[in-house]
């Protein structure tokens, strides 16, 4: 058994025939080039274990956390790496400079602690050596890391005292953004390079002209420009590659008050996320450390800067990226803010084209389509699909489960009486703490100013906490809504025929959307069919299964099978005819409307059919010039005959088109048509003079009848 500096004795065999783990690191790449010193007194460390008893071959030094700071056991794989050697009963004994070597974090410390003391694992900094199972060394071992992170507070309000100083002076050196940089007077200008500037101001020309982030994104990509950005970190630091506009970078332009020559400080807030990195968040604009107008140059006004936020805002209620969920709506569409896409995994958002006054949904993701001015990854119209989720739901939304639902809501409002009952015994404790202290102060002798004074001031302290309870206690009761009998009846009655509740024109669209989204989360997918799986709040899943929507013009095709049976109609009756057929037989067009001529006529040549004058002809009948020439008279004359039922005509269209038989051996010839002359009035005909005639151009046939003026 060994002994360490001070005698005691800890270390013993069963330690020594596990290993020893040296922990290195400082906390930046500048600390390991130049704090050369500390870095060799924590290597040093080696020679203290050696001389407990471990030997060379035992001792292992994790220093892969160079360059890494002790505030979070995140990216630390080291510390990672140290902590499982230790849980899995490998490690004999921990060796740090100090602490804050190993961390600088509280959580993080004492659950090394904590596992150290499970596995019996000793710990070594450069004061002494101690057993966290033992009682003293453990409580040593928590000051010491309370110190430390304290420590890190310290430094770090330190530095955070002296940028807020130098901030509101407006001279503090920070990070600039694309399109400016630095003179030789740490002052901030415009860059001299002209193409980075040009790039710059056409983002602000062309957000100007569009008024939209995705319209100037895809101007970018249409041009085929590039935009310059400039590396933060890396051995490239400083330099300016040109990559592809995109959205998010487009939106960081325009919300930076610095291109509108403001100096600002605190935009963003650090913070730490659960799985512990570092992170940041956006502030609102009220509550900025620094925010100072006509800095420096800038590429647009502050008045422009501020109008153009404005734009961004009205733009983000209706569309956009950032746009979040937000509440249920008026609009027809369901699934708003429900649906998420089945290719990409992205929400989708939804659009609305207007027929015949009535509002249609889509779905589209637009996500890639935003941030890269590309083509929109799909869309799904959404009317039939919300119809089959309707249906689902009112499936699912029986009256048992809504009896369910207001046995619930009954312990939720128990839980809430408990809560009211809690505020009301705290408002009653500081009134009578307050009414205490004022028959206190009233008892007490007036001349003796020194107890008045504190019993006064004890009265005063009382009184406001009388006050704070009191708002906190209404507040709260005026925030919470009990559900009334009556109503409570009326909703069991409801939901006893809640399709009529669904689907009646007094309930609103936004209270439809709230029940869905208190049901349901979809995700879709469109290939030939189209999928919905539906997940419930309860834990059900349902998968729905609907024919592949079709969007725009072909939702309005004809039917198959009308197509035939025009295609069949046509070699017996003209446009007119059929539409009458098609329309006493119920059948209407995919827009819902009767059929006429015209749109007959549309169909056939939409969908190629045989004209019905090709088809007479394919069939032998003549044109009446043919049919003239056939029996050797004028086409007129034809006309006269089949007028007057001599000859049997077939039409061919609506405008006393028609065409002829080939004509037999009782088909009439030119000398029929002579009692027609007969008929003429007196003195007409065989009374004219040798050589006279009648003008052709003043003859008019009309019913067997020769008139002539």
């Amino acid at each position: 058994m060994h002994r360490d500096m001070t005698g005691s004795a800890k270390v013993t065999a069963e330690h020594l025939r596990r290993d020893a783990y040296l922990y290195v690191r400082q906390s930046s790449l500048k600390q390991v080039a130049n704090n050369t010193e500390s870095t060799w007194r924590q290597y040093d460390l080696r020679g203290r274990a050696i001389a407990l008893g471990w030997t060379d071959a035992q001792i292992t030094v994790i220093d892969t956390d160079q360059g890494r700071s002790g505030a979070s056991s995140a990216d630390r794989d080291g510390f990672q790496r140290l902590v499982a050697e230790v849980g899995l009963g490998r490690a004999g004994i921990v060796l740090g400079l100090e602490v804050s070597r190993l961390a600088r974090n509280n959580t993080d410390w004492h659950r090394l602690l904590e596992i150290c003391a499970l596995t019996s694992t000793l710990i070594l900094d450069e004061d002494g050596l101690y057993d966290p199972r033992t009682f003293n060394d453990r409580l040593v071992l928590g000051m010491k890391g309370t110190m430390s992170e304290a420590e890190l507070h310290l430094l770090g309000a330190r530095l955070r005292g002296g940028q807020l100083s130098k901030a509101r002076r407006g001279e503090l050196k920070q990070a600039l953004p694309i399109g400016y940089c630095y003179d030789g007077a740490d002052h901030p200008v415009l860059d001299p390079d002209a193409q980075i500037r040009g790039a710059v101001e056409r983002l602000f020309a062309l957000f100007a002209q569009t008024g939209s982030a995705r319209a100037v994104v895809m101007a970018f990509g249409r041009d085929g420009l590039l935009f310059p950005a400039r590396i933060r970190s890396g051995p490239r630091k400083g330099q300016v590659v040109w990559e592809p506009l995109k959205h998010w970078r487009v939106l960081s332009v325009l919300h930076n008050p610095c291109y509108a020559g403001a100096f600002c400080y605190g935009r963003r807030r650090t913070i730490r996320t659960p799985d512990g990195r570092i992170g940041s968040e956006l502030l609102p604009r009220d509550q900025w450390d620094t925010l100072i107008a006509d800095h420096h140059p800038g590429y647009i006004s502050i008045g422009q800067w501020e109008a153009n936020l404005v734009q961004l805002v009205g733009n983000a209620q209706s569309r956009g990226q950032e746009r979040k969920a937000g509440p249920p709506r008026e609009g027809p569409a369901l699934l708003q803010g429900l649906v998420l896409c089945g290719r990409c995994g992205h929400r989708m958002t939804v659009g609305y084209r207007q027929y015949r006054d009535q509002l249609w949904p889509d779905y589209r993701c637009m996500t890639e389509a935003i941030q890269n001015g590309t083509r929109i990854c799909q869309r799904i119209p959404g009317a039939k699909l919300d119809q089959a989720v309707a249906d689902l739901l009112l499936a699912q939304l029986t009256p048992l489960a809504v009896e369910t639902a207001l046995a619930v809501t009954e312990q939720i409002a128990a839980r809430e009486q408990q809560a009211d009952q809690l505020r009301a015994a705290h408002l009653q404790r500081a009134e009578q703490r307050a009414d205490l202290a004022r028959r206190r102060y009233l008892a007490v002798d007036p001349g003796n100013r020194l107890v008045a004074d504190t019993l006064e001031a004890d009265w005063n302290a009382a009184l406001r906490e009388v006050r704070a309870a009191r708002q906190e206690y209404d507040t709260a009761t005026s925030a919470a809504v009990p559900l009334q009998q009556a109503t409570r009846t009326r909703l069991t009655a409801l939901a006893a025929d809640v399709h009529t509740l669904w689907h009646d024109p007094a309930t609103p669209m936004r209270e439809r959307k709230r029940i869905a989204r208190l049901l349901i989360t979809d995700t879709l997918d469109k290939a030939d069919k189209l999928t919905a799986r539906i997940r419930l709040s309860g834990g059900q899943n349902h998968t729905l299964t609907l024919d592949k929507p079709v969007g725009g013009g072909k939702s309005w095709q004809t039917h198959p099978d009308t197509v035939t049976l025009i295609d069949k109609l046509l070699g017996e009756y003209t446009h007119r005819q059929i539409a009458a057929i098609l329309n006493q037989r119920g059948i209407r067009s995919g827009k819902g409307r009767a059929y006429n001529a015209l749109m007959v006529r549309d169909i056939r040549d939409a969908y190629q059919l045989v004209h019905r004058y090709q088809r007479l002809r394919d069939q032998g009948l003549l044109t009446v010039e043919e049919y003239a020439q056939a029996v050797g008279t004028t086409p007129q004359t034809v006309k006269i005959w089949r007028r007057n039922g001599l000859v049997t005509g077939v039409a061919y269209n609506d405008k006393n088109g028609y065409l002829f038989p080939a004509p037999g051996p009782d088909a009439p010839h030119p000398a029929q048509g002579r009692p027609f002359a007969d008929r003429r009035p007196p003195g007409l005909g065989a009374a004219l003079p040798e050589g006279a005639h009648l003008p052709s151009s003043s003859v008019l046939y009309g019913r067997g009848t020769l008139v002539a003026d």
